[in-house]
């Protein structure tokens, strides 16, 4: 995915993303907090877990574009800010990407017949 995929960022969020044909699972995603900035493994799981509760809220509108384009997708957030994120922000910063994302799907893919 790192070599082959496309990447994009929404301060505080890296995304990595590839799109492959149509298979039993049409929608992977993972989480990573870096260790380097984030030295209690505390504070590395409340993020992924924002991150994550994010993601499940908001990750339906996807679900349908993929669908309709009969497309798979995997995706991959790297939280790179320097302090921890409150919950109002992980939501909002992740809506973003979803939406970006489901722009990227529309403009790469046409929609299946």
């Amino acid at each position: 995915m790192f070599k082959e995929g496309k990447t994009f960022a929404v301060f505080p969020l890296r995304v990595y993303y590839l799109t492959r044909p149509l298979s039993d699972a049409f929608l992977q995603a993972g989480f990573t907090v870096s260790a380097r900035k984030f030295k209690k493994a505390v504070d590395r799981n409340r993020i992924k877990r924002q991150m994550r509760e994010a993601y499940r809220l908001q990750k339906h509108p996807l679900e349908l574009t993929l669908k309709n384009k009969q497309q798979c997708l995997s995706l991959f957030f790297l939280y790179t800010g320097p302090d921890l994120p409150d919950s109002s922000l992980t939501q909002e910063k992740m809506g973003l990407v979803l939406k970006k994302i489901i722009k990227i799907m529309d403009e790469i893919t046409p929609p299946a017949a």
